[in-house]
């Protein structure tokens, strides 16, 4: 269900996306107003209504907010803020675009859509209106309060009628039957009345069904056709009645949970016929249950407990549901989807009571409605009926007086009041008129001279007659119109507008009365004006003109001598009814006197009028003067007119006397208006058929000019657009040659631009190079300085340990045979450090072999990435190999640096081995093993970076030879000390030889834990017996260390730089994408 909150707009889309049929329970959307602000909340809907058409929805909230909801164009618009609550709804009048609105202050208002103006305001309830019923001609309207009932003329918004009751017996509601012209009124003690519109008279009362039923009716519904007739109230039965035959046919009893029905309304088929089967049931429980009344089973329903229904709306064409909830939103169901086989919940019992089979001589009723009272069968047709008559009610205000139409007036008592005073009464002016006139009120005949529509000839009277009042424009059109379709002659009359403008003035709240004065006036006033047409009536003005010879020979000779004839001096007069020469009160009292004397009495007034003014006439010698004079107001006392009037009339002889030549006066017919066709009908019709004509030459003439205009404007179209199209296209040519010459500047720019970058590039790579180069050599040559400095350290510690060790040798030689002694505790001493130097040892080649696969690892990466980049980045791949192999000639010089270290300490172990010679000639083949392995090493020195796998393996030969020695060493120096154990047992019997052995013994282990505490490297010689040779090999060892983590910080330098090389060439030229392959290298 998708939910639209109109909010704070005035417009917009009702829904975005509107549901299709298999909306869940038929809702097309949920309509909300909220506001927003510091307390927001939301506004509640109060009353929704649907036009005649059914596809567009007016609803008003209790802000006074009217909102038009167009369901086929999907738009809303708020079209008026009343600025109070409305408490009825009217959407159905005869002009599409006004609607009815009653508000909180007991008016009801009509406004207009499209302009959200204002047309009418209607005021008479002195109680809240809760109903208002529209006729289906859409003229009349019938707003219903608890009080009174009111029929209001919505062409003129003046009320026709008001219908009072007692103020014990209540108004339920009072409405219109579709398709008929019968009124229904409903009362509070259950009576039902009908009556007929055009005289409201009571047609007949439908019978209470049971005396003493406790089912009082509170809501109504009537089918289309105006056949059937349900109500219900506070109760779950429902009465259905027949209007045709005035009986109740069927009792239905809706289920236990309905205890009462709020609202009531037929939903409409377009296949029925106007028979509408499905009736929708609104309940206490805020629940619609739609039945169908012949089979009485339930189809479906809407609303729930949580979502109730407050009041609901069906549109006309049957196919929405508008229903105002309780929490104030608005929902719009889906019949469509409503009325499918899915949504229909299993069909309840309900209990019917046919009363059609009922007779008058039944005893007892089928089904009765029980009460509290005792209960008693249906009275038949035989029965007495009891009926209610409409009292008129006499209102005595001024607004309604041009409405009343009393009786029993005498005509000479009027004539004798008007004689006393010179006019009537102002403020029963328009009823005596009405009574003098004799006006029949046929209201049928007169709508159906309107619902002709605007006759042509007045279609465009605003032209000719630019009135500023529009509603006094509206009808003085109306009724030009009306009397255009009465009689063709008015059509063709040019001064009927004239004639009839004063009385359109006059009665422009009533067009009835309005139009009947003027068809009076027509018919009885102005006889034989029309004999002559289209000239004016020269035997009216030949009689006027007698009259004045007879009585003021004088003026008409004055007359005569300018050439005034008539058509100037009394013609004016007769075609503006005065209006143009009088003022308002002097004409009203003029027409007080003629509408009570002879229609030859308003021949008599021109007269008298021109008599009266003879003394500025006399003075008149010019025809414009003469014009000008009876075409304005003059200074003339209208009273002496009126009585020069009365005198004319018993002073004028018989034989001239108009009353001779005119009818006395004849009132209009009731029922039918009568035929006016005192006129040459050949020469209207001539005259009618020549405009026709011209009329059609005009139309063709203009259809001919708009062709020629729409062609030539085509032409000059059609023309500009191929001056546009040549302009456009030498523009576009002369942009696009425009353009190409910027893209060829811009292509120079480009290249000058990419030449100096590339001169940028060069520079920079050669000043990059240089630097490179630069960095390289004082790298390198930092290296060798170090270096040398490394080898004059260790040539001068060697230099030094060996006079060291010539010392230490001539001490030894002392000290032998002490040394004996504490063989065997240094053998034990010897092994431990063989092993942690073993593991030593064994670890830094770990560290050697993944530093040389990280390495090679790194080189492989960079070999992949270089070969996908261009030229340029080929170079610095060219650049990064030079400086790889730079590296690894750096590295062949330190294993060069490594293997002479290496050698010195050969040399070194050589010269200790001469002294081991001394000692002990059994070690002379580890020392000749130990030469050949230096003297490998030096040769392996000399070679590039791809020589190093294959020194490395040397080395490791080398290194298994001497660990062979020192096996060898070791198994000579076990071998030394088992016979420096025997000889110290063979000693130990000698008891100071013992105590000197415990010292040295102890001795030797404090010597052999100094010797556990610095870590040594390399071949562990088992034959080194003096303190000073054990220092010697910590010093070595210790530069070896520090040379190692030299290199290390070395090869993380080069690898810095490289990674920065290659985050540069990735910069300026991103990798390119190749399949998946690996360069192996």
């Amino acid at each position: 269900m998708e939910s639209s909150d109109v909010g704070g707009r005035q417009q917009g889309p009702i829904w975005h996306r509107k549901p299709g049929p298999a909306a869940r329970r038929g809702v097309i959307v949920n309509i909300i107003r909220s506001v927003k602000g510091y307390h927001s909340k939301t506004i509640r809907f109060l009353n929704v209504a649907f036009d005649s058409s059914g596809d567009s929805l007016l609803a008003g909230d209790h802000q006074g907010n009217i909102y038009v909801f167009d369901l086929n164009g999907n738009r809303f618009n708020l079209v008026q803020r009343t600025m109070q609550a409305c408490t009825a709804l009217a959407f159905n009048l005869r002009r599409k675009t006004e609607f009815l609105v009653a508000l909180a202050d007991y008016s009801i208002k009509c406004f207009d859509t499209e302009t959200k103006e204002l047309v009418s305001w209607m005021r008479g309830h002195d109680s809240s209106v809760s109903s208002i019923s529209v006729h289906g001609s859409g003229r009349y309207a019938i707003t219903t309060s608890t009080d009174t009932a009111q029929l209001w003329d919505l062409d003129t918004f003046q009320r026709k009628r008001k219908l009072n009751v007692r103020q014990s017996v209540g108004i339920q509601k009072v409405f219109f039957l579709p398709l008929s012209n019968t009124i229904l009124s409903c009362f509070k003690d259950n009576s039902v009345f009908a009556w007929e519109f055009d005289t409201l008279r009571c047609k007949y009362q439908l019978p209470t069904p049971v005396e003493g039923s406790v089912l009082l009716y509170k809501v109504f519904a009537v089918t289309r056709d105006g056949r059937i007739f349900v109500a219900g109230g506070k109760s779950n039965r429902l009465h259905v009645w027949c209007l045709e035959s005035r009986k109740l046919i069927r009792i239905i009893q809706m289920p236990a949970k309905v205890r009462a029905v709020r609202h009531l309304e037929f939903l409409p088929d377009s296949f029925d016929g106007g028979a509408n089967q499905v009736l929708g049931v609104l309940s206490q429980d805020n629940i619609m249950r739609f039945i169908n009344i012949e089979t009485c089973k339930l189809l479906f329903d809407i609303g729930s407990h949580e979502e109730g229904i407050s009041t609901a709306a069906i549109s006309p064409n049957g196919r929405y549901i508008a229903s105002v909830m309780e929490n104030g939103s608005l929902n719009l169901y889906s019949v469509q989807a409503l009325t499918e086989e899915g949504n229909k919940p299993p069909p309840p019992t309900f209990k019917v009571e046919d009363w059609s089979k009922c007779t008058s001589g039944a005893n007892k009723l089928t089904m009765r409605v029980t009460s509290g009272r005792s209960e008693r069968p249906w009275k038949s047709k035989g029965s007495k009926i009891q009926t209610r008559l409409l009292k008129l009610q006499v209102n005595t205000s001024l607004e309604n007086k041009e409405n009343e139409l009393p009786g029993g007036l005498n005509k000479k008592r009027l004539r004798a009041l008007l004689k006393q005073f010179g006019e009537y009464p102002a403020k029963y002016r328009m009823f005596v008129w009405r009574s003098l006139l004799q006006l029949p009120e046929n209201h049928l005949a007169f709508s159906s001279l309107i619902d002709k529509g605007t006759h042509s000839a007045f279609v465009n009277i605003q032209n000719e007659y630019p009135i500023k009042s529009q509603k006094l424009l509206r009808v003085l059109q109306r009724t030009l119109s009306a009397l255009a379709h009465w009689s063709a002659i008015f059509a063709e009359t040019p001064y009927i507008p004239l004639l009839a403008f004063p009385f359109v003035k006059l009665f422009q709240n009533n067009q009835l009365i309005c139009f009947e004065v003027v068809a009076t006036v027509v018919v009885n006033l102005c006889q034989h004006w029309f004999e002559y047409f289209p000239n004016p009536p020269v035997n009216v003005l030949s009689m006027m003109e007698n009259v004045l010879a007879h009585h003021d020979k004088e003026l008409l000779q004055h007359l005569i001598k300018y050439n005034v004839t008539s058509q100037v001096y009394a013609w004016p007069l007769l075609e503006t009814l005065f209006s143009e020469v009088l003022t308002r009160e002097e004409w009203l009292k003029v027409f007080d006197n003629i509408f009570s004397n002879h229609p030859s009495y308003f021949l008599m007034v021109v007269v008298a009028y021109i008599i009266c003014s003879r003394a500025p006439l006399l003075h008149c010698d010019q025809t414009a003067d003469f014009e000008y004079f009876f075409h304005h107001r003059n200074n003339l006392d209208i009273n002496v007119v009126i009585k020069e009037a009365y005198h004319l009339m018993e002073a004028t002889p018989l034989d001239i006397h108009p009353r001779r030549m005119l009818d006395d006066f004849i009132p209009l017919t009731k029922g039918q208006y009568p035929v006016f066709n005192k006129y040459p009908k050949f020469i209207v019709d001539y005259q009618s058929q020549e405009r026709e004509r011209i009329r059609q030459d005009e139309i063709e003439y203009l259809r001919e000019r708009q062709l020629a205009h729409e062609l030539e404007a085509k032409a000059q179209e059609r023309k500009a657009e191929d001056e546009a199209w040549y302009r456009k296209q030498e523009l576009l040519r002369e942009a696009e040659e425009q353009r190409r010459k910027m893209l060829l500047e811009e292509e120079e720019k480009l290249a000058e631009q990419r030449q100096r970058l590339a001169a940028v590039k060069r520079e920079l790579k050669v000043k990059e190079l240089q630097f490179l180069d630069a960095s390289r050599r004082r790298f390198l040559k930092y290296q060798q300085d170090q270096r040398q400095m490394e080898l004059k350290r260790l040539d001068d510690e060697i230099a030094r340990k060996a006079s060291m060790r010539e010392q230490e040798t001539a001490a030894a030689v002392q000290d032998v045979e002490v040394r004996r002694m504490e063989l065997e505790s240094q053998r034990k001493l010897f092994e431990q450090h063989l092993i942690k130097d073993q593991e030593a040892v064994t670890k830094e080649m770990k560290e050697e072999v993944d530093a040389r696969r990280r390495k090679v690892d790194l080189e492989d990466h960079l070999v992949q990435r270089l070969v996908e980049i261009d030229r340029e980045e080929k170079q610095k791949a060219q650049t990064v190999a030079e400086e790889i192999l730079a590296k690894a000639e750096q590295k062949c010089v330190d294993m060069d640096w490594r293997l002479r270290a290496l050698r010195k300490l050969r040399r070194d172990d050589e010269e200790r081995e001469k002294r081991y010679e001394e000692i002990a000639k059994l070690l002379h083949d580890n020392r000749v093993k130990e030469a050949e392995l230096l003297k490998a090493m030096r040769e392996a020195g000399e070679k590039k970076w791809e020589e190093v796998t294959q020194k490395k393996a040397q080395l490791e030969e080398e290194q298994k030879a001497a660990a062979a020695a020192d096996e060898h060493r070791k198994q000579f120096l076990e071998d030394k000390m088992n016979d420096a154990l025997e000889l110290a047992e063979k000693l130990r019997r000698e008891d100071g030889y013992f105590e000197r052995l415990r010292d040295l013994k102890a001795g030797r282990t404090e010597r052999g834990v100094e010797l556990q505490q610095v870590p040594r490297s390399g071949n562990i010689c088992l034959n080194d017996f003096s303190a000073s040779e054990s220092s010697s090999h910590m010093s070595l060892d210790r530069r070896r260390e520090e040379l190692v983590c030299q290199e290390r910080e070395l090869m993380a330098e080069v690898r810095r730089l490289r990674q920065k090389l290659t985050s540069q060439a990735r910069t300026k030229h991103p990798p390119t994408r190749f399949p998946t392959t690996k360069w192996t290298p």
